[in-house]
């Protein structure tokens, strides 16, 4: 009987832990991606995620020393035809998603 009840005691701990199971995490390239699909920009998911990045390392290291540098950075990775908006558009995402302490800068636009 002892042996039931500990068997019974560690199946619920089992369940208990399994129905509390933390949820998955999305993948930020992947929301960023769609994302930039929103605005009409497409392409490879890696390489619009790496451009973000990239953008915020130049923001942080001030390679870049404002949002215009930054969003003049980015157009001259986006497709031919893309436009300025997009370019902010493009920037405004990567911040919230890779950098969002660097989110203020945007103020200066």
């Amino acid at each position: 009987m002892k042996r039931l009840m500990i068997g019974v005691a560690a199946a619920a701990m089992t369940l208990g832990a399994l129905g509390t199971a933390a949820p998955a995490v999305a993948d930020p390239d992947t929301a960023f991606a769609n994302e930039l699909n929103t605005y009409g920009i497409y392409g490879q998911k890696d390489y619009n995620a790496w451009i973000g990045k990239i953008a915020c390392k130049r923001l942080r290291t001030n390679v870049d020393p404002d949002v215009f540098a930054s969003a003049k950075f980015v157009h001259n990775q986006l497709e031919t035809g893309s436009t300025t908006d997009q370019a902010y558009q493009f920037l405004a995402a990567a911040l919230r998603t890779y950098c969002p302490d660097r989110l203020p800068i945007l103020n200066q636009a």
